[in-house]
């Protein structure tokens, strides 16, 4: 409490007004700033709706369509509790938040910067302020590779796995042997079991290469950072999947956590790409599976694998994934 008091002293002094807080529904974004731009009146009341000139409804419907389903609600929160600083010229307020928030909560301003037109002068303002997005440090980087936390990732699958009911667990197997995320493959495993009971799944799936064509639904798999085009798999597996029941992240989470299980579904995609690597794939070939397209000009436009070919190694070399 002591210490509080002596931080809301010096944040006053630099006329900068900060209020910690939770709010239920928000809670799960953490410790939350109520920022105040200096030369905005604190004691005026704020109004989303009324200050922009829009209704905030039609945006979080924009930003539903154009963002991931688990993002949306981080930007819109952010964006509604500090919308002021896309229409403020004080930025010395948002320099000053808690590197925990604060790349994310200049990533939302951003997003609505952009849904009202502003998107350059708001960028020209962070510029001049010097506020920009951290980027982890090779340092970061080096200490993650050093650690390998994710070293006993297959004991925590199989641990899972007996926890899991059998789609479930089937899920989770497809999520190793496919490198996708985590809702990427809810879809892909849910769309699987929704087109071959109703006779399409030819549609998704191409028996000769043996891969999924995800991005023949874009919808679905096609965003603007995050993609993926294509999943290699071989038909036997596909047929237990197509046989096997629709999943949803909520349950298996929930089933996990009533057995103080941790939630590490993401990092089978890591077990995925560091796999292949070290099993004779190419960086640019794990790249493709995975959904990601570098700006490399070699690879943009004149790259062309063999997608045959290279399913037949990758299945090679997945043969013994789930026993390492």
């Amino acid at each position: 409490m002591h210490t509080a008091k002596i931080r809301n002293r010096k944040l006053k002094e630099s006329s900068h007004i900060f209020r910690n807080r939770r709010a239920g529904s928000l809670a799960r974004l953490g410790h939350l700033l109520d920022v105040q731009a200096k030369n905005v009146d604190p004691n005026a009341d704020l109004d989303f709706n009324r200050d922009l000139g829009i209704d905030f409804d039609d945006f979080a419907i924009w930003v539903r369509s154009r963002y991931a389903k688990s993002y949306a609600p981080t930007i819109l929160s952010y964006a509604r509790r500090y919308y002021r600083f896309v229409i403020t010229e004080d930025l010395r307020a948002l320099d000053a938040t808690p590197p925990t928030i604060k790349n994310t909560l200049i990533k939302s301003l951003i997003v609505l910067s952009k849904y009202i037109g502003q998107s350059q002068e708001f960028r020209a303002r962070l510029k001049a302020y010097d506020i920009k997005i951290s980027r982890p440090s090779t340092l970061s980087s080096f200490l993650r590779i050093f650690n390998n936390k994710n070293s006993d990732i297959l004991k925590w699958y199989n641990e899972a796995n007996a926890l899991l009911r059998d789609n479930e667990a089937l899920f989770t197997k497809f999520l190793l042997h496919s490198g996708l995320r985590k809702g990427e493959a809810i879809h892909s495993f849910n769309l699987i079991i929704k087109l071959d009971g109703e006779g399409k799944l030819s549609e998704y799936y191409d028996a000769e290469l043996e891969v999924l064509m995800h991005f023949k639904y874009p919808k679905l798999f096609i965003r603007r950072t995050k993609n993926c085009y294509i999943t290699f798999i071989q038909p036997e597996f596909l047929q237990q999947i197509a046989e096997s029941q629709p999943v949803t992240y909520s349950m298996m989470r929930k089933r996990l956590e009533r057995k103080h299980l941790k939630i590490r579904f993401n990092e089978l995609r890591d077990k995925f790409g560091t796999y292949l690597l070290s099993h004779g794939i190419l960086e640019a070939e794990i790249n493709l599976c995975q959904g990601r397209i570098p700006v490399d000009i070699f690879i943009r436009h004149y790259w062309s694998p063999k997608l045959k070919e290279l399913g037949n190694r990758i299945f090679k070399a997945l043969e013994l994934i789930d026993e390492q």
